[in-house]
């Protein structure tokens, strides 16, 4: 099989894992059933992943990679998508628009089960090289001018997550009060973060290019990490 077909055959594979365990939950979904689902033999989803935990993970890893490349393509795009209010804005607008990253993020045990632990144990370098990405990045602005430093980068770091966590958990939480549009939620979310973090509400675009290089580099890194991680779960 040529390895343009046997990529295509996986992708077909995990879009249709990914339709079911959104639909059904981890306890209900089976190999069987995605299999039909996929339009291939069960023993064809097992030639590319060696159980269904691995391939449901990869539905979840394949998500943060795409992820991480929405967010590494807005970076090159825009130099101020460095800066953590428009970083978060694109975050929060993410979240919003694909279910699995809402069911990992709020910990959903109804859709991932189990799932969410072995995702936990599975996803820890990765994790781990998300926070180290987003202490260079508030370090790097710092360097330039562009984030305060009335704070240390550690209290920084710890802001700029529970910022982000709590406008994730609001939208579950006090649905009733969040604006009707996505956009304004998003940007409720910028204003809190500059205001809280940034020097400028209009920085020097000479100070952005000079940090840019930097940070943009760290993305890459992130995202290249997000798809060894997928390709980890396949059958070698």
């Amino acid at each position: 099989m040529e390895p343009e077909e046997r990529t295509e055959r996986g992708e077909r594979i995990l879009d249709a894992a990914c339709e079911l365990l959104l639909a059904w939950g981890y306890r209900r979904v089976t190999t069987d059933e995605i299999a039909r689902r996929a339009n291939v033999g069960k023993g064809t989803v097992y030639l590319h992943w060696k159980t269904k935990d691995a391939l449901l993970l990869a539905v979840v890893l394949r998500a943060k990679s795409c992820d991480h490349a929405r967010q590494l393509a807005r970076l090159r795009a825009d130099h101020r998508n460095i800066l953590p209010s428009r970083l978060l804005r694109w975050a929060l607008l993410d979240f919003m628009e694909d279910p699995v990253l809402r069911a990992v993020y709020l910990d959903d045990s109804d859709i991932l089960g189990r799932l969410n632990e072995v995702a936990k144990k599975e996803m820890a370098e990765l994790v781990a090289e998300s926070i180290q990405t987003l202490r260079t990045q508030l370090t790097t602005l710092r360097e330039h001018g562009l984030v305060k430093e009335d704070l240390s980068v550690d209290q920084q770091m710890y802001a700029c997550m529970s910022i982000a966590a709590g406008f994730f958990q609001a939208e579950a939480l006090y649905p009733e009060y969040s604006p009707d549009r996505a956009e304004d939620r998003a940007d409720v979310l910028c204003h809190t973060v500059r205001a809280t973090l940034e020097t400028h509400t209009d920085p020097d675009p000479r100070l952005i290019a000079a940090a840019a290089p930097t940070i943009i580099a760290l993305y890459q890194r992130l995202e290249e990490l997000s798809r060894q991680e997928v390709r980890r779960q396949l059958r070698p």
